[in-house]
């Protein structure tokens, strides 16, 4: 009996496996079309970038828009402002999204279980823009809830919009409160899939709930939160920039200790047309070194810990 061919093969595994392959299409196709084919952009962050020339005719200026950045002081202070903050954020948001997701999963009673996530949901659909809103109304100086409360006590108003120090406590606040909801749904999911014959196990041995989360809850969502930790500190220096913006907009007072990369590079974009290589060369930065943070990091986990690496 002859040996197939590679041709055959490939043939026989299309008519077998083809619909699947048609059903991934469209996402395929969306992710080169969005993400693969806008990566040409790159050469902007080498190039004086002329709008009426485009690409090909703008000069070439090789690393000098990276000189401006790094030259220009605000580099280390942006790199420090966007990884602090993004790593706050990433612990205190998966700290508490772990801590609702066991929380729901022991609560008794269907209807309650849905209830009380639904209702945690709601804050990840209301956009920064109204965010920002409601942040102005309860903060502002003269005429916000919280100066008010304060006033009407006999203390003294609170200026929170010019002073940088309140503001490292407030945008964690805010953006657990948006996404920890939302975001405890994966660990719901991975609580969901752990074998209740453990549990059961565990329950006749005589372990209370808290050994039955430490012991069996805590150990099996491990795999989720390395993969979800890795995918969180890819985007390590991209930032929330929506968030920052619709909170803090374009407040000088505050740059020192709330401005961000991506904040600084919209801002760039805004102030005039010849620093379109500067912002790109400041993106450019910002992927890079999220790409070999999230390499280096799935690296340690492979050695300390084999078999809960991503790739």
């Amino acid at each position: 009996m002859r040996e197939r061919t590679l041709s055959e093969k490939w043939l026989n595994h299309m008519r077998k496996n083809g619909m699947l392959y048609l059903m991934v299409a469209p996402a395929v196709i969306l992710t080169f079309v969005l993400c693969y084919i806008p990566m040409g952009g790159i050469v902007v962050a080498f190039q004086s970038y002329k709008i009426n020339r485009g690409y090909f005719g703008s000069p070439f200026v090789g690393f000098r828009n990276f000189e401006f950045f790094f030259n220009s002081g605000k580099a280390w202070l942006l790199t420090k402002n966007t990884i602090m903050y993004n790593l706050t954020f990433i612990v205190v948001n998966m700290v508490l999204q772990i801590i609702v997701a066991i929380i729901i999963s022991e609560l008794p009673g269907k209807k309650y279980k849905r209830f009380m996530q639904s209702t945690m949901i709601l804050p990840h659909f209301i956009s920064w823009v109204v965010v920002g809103g409601f942040a102005y109304s309860f903060l502002n100086y003269e005429y916000g809830a919280l100066n008010s409360i304060l006033a009407s006590l006999g203390m003294e108003r609170v200026n929170v919009y010019s002073d940088p120090s309140v503001w490292k406590y407030i945008l964690p606040f805010v953006s657990a409160w948006k996404s920890v909801g939302y975001g405890s749904i994966i660990y719901l999911s991975a609580i969901a899939g752990i074998d209740k014959e453990m549990y059961e196990s565990a329950y006749l041995d005589g372990a209370g709930i808290y050994r039955r989360i430490w012991y069996i809850t805590l150990p099996m969502l491990g795999p989720t939160v390395i993969v979800m930790l890795l995918f969180a500190l890819g985007g390590i220096l991209q930032g929330n920039f929506d968030m920052f913006y619709q909170l803090l907009g374009e407040n000088g007072q505050l740059f020192q200790t709330t401005d961000i990369i991506a904040t600084y590079v919209f801002r760039t974009l805004l102030s005039s047309s010849n620093n379109v290589g500067i912002a790109a060369a400041s993106g450019l930065y910002q992927q890079v070194f999220g790409f070999v943070l999230v390499v280096s990091v799935n690296l340690l986990i492979r050695k300390v810990s084999p078999g809960y690496e991503l790739f």
